[in-house]
């Protein structure tokens, strides 16, 4: 199922324009501050990143990415960036990429089936579908909204249009430093026999090794770089 190494992509997650980590997502209950997103991935690629994980707060929020934003972080390093956070049309996912991303992720657009196969036959392996989950239900606009839809549907779905790879995120566990939701990764590796990336309430270099140990392709760590539990450099030694 896996169809590169194992990958360890920190996340800079942005509100306002600074650096952030939020509780569950929830943008009034800032845990992190961590100061300019430039700063941050020229810090990331200087400790070895091999992929940096960007996400737009703001754009998650109200339908509307940053392609300003997306442009300076590219530019600040050599390093490919991931991108997500309000990307819900086809527009948008072509200017990203036009600007520098090396992959898009898309939440909420990719509920809608027409959407899902126009995106993926456009934009092929360039684009990711980001499963986002709250009380067993995918999470849309910005985590602000739970949907009716079981996220391992929306996994067998991607899997029969094309998707080339999920990232699974567990948004309770999201800034939690608890732990990955081992039960919910493997449910959806499962149902989509894809690729998956899974982020939410990694602590520790033991719960990377474990992620990796679920046949994941790659592990997205956010606050438990902000908070030094762990440093990048140590993470990407586990990448093989």
């Amino acid at each position: 199922m896996l169809t590169q190494q194992f990958v360890v992509y920190p996340a800079i997650d942005v509100l306002d324009g600074r650096v952030v980590r939020l509780a569950e997502g929830h943008p009034g209950r800032v845990t992190v501050e961590g100061g300019d997103p430039l700063d941050a991935a020229a810090r990331f690629a200087a400790e070895g990143a091999s992929w940096l994980h960007l996400v737009d707060l703001d754009g998650a929020l109200c339908s509307q990415a940053s392609l300003d934003l997306v442009r300076r972080v590219v530019g600040a390093t050599g390093v490919p960036v991931q991108v997500g956070g309000g990307f819900r049309t086809l527009a948008a996912v072509a200017a990203a990429l036009d600007v520098g991303a090396a992959r898009v992720l898309v939440g909420t657009a990719a509920l809608d089936p027409a959407f899902l196969r126009a995106a993926v036959a456009r934009f092929d392996d360039r684009l990711a579908v980001a499963v986002d989950v709250r009380d067993g239900r995918v999470a849309v606009e910005g985590w602000a909204r739970k949907s009716e839809l079981e996220p391992t549907e929306l996994a067998r779905r991607c899997r029969e249009l094309g998707v080339h790879r999920l990232l699974v995120t567990s948004t309770h566990r999201d800034g939690s430093l608890t732990g990955p939701d081992r039960d919910l990764i493997e449910g959806i590796r499962d149902a989509a026999e894809l690729p998956v990336l899974a982020a939410g309430g990694i602590a520790t270099l033991a719960d990377v090794e474990a992620v990796r140990e679920l046949g994941c392709e790659g592990a997205v760590v956010g606050s438990a770089l902000w908070r030094g539990r762990f440093t990048l450099a140590d993470a990407v030694r586990l990448e093989r």
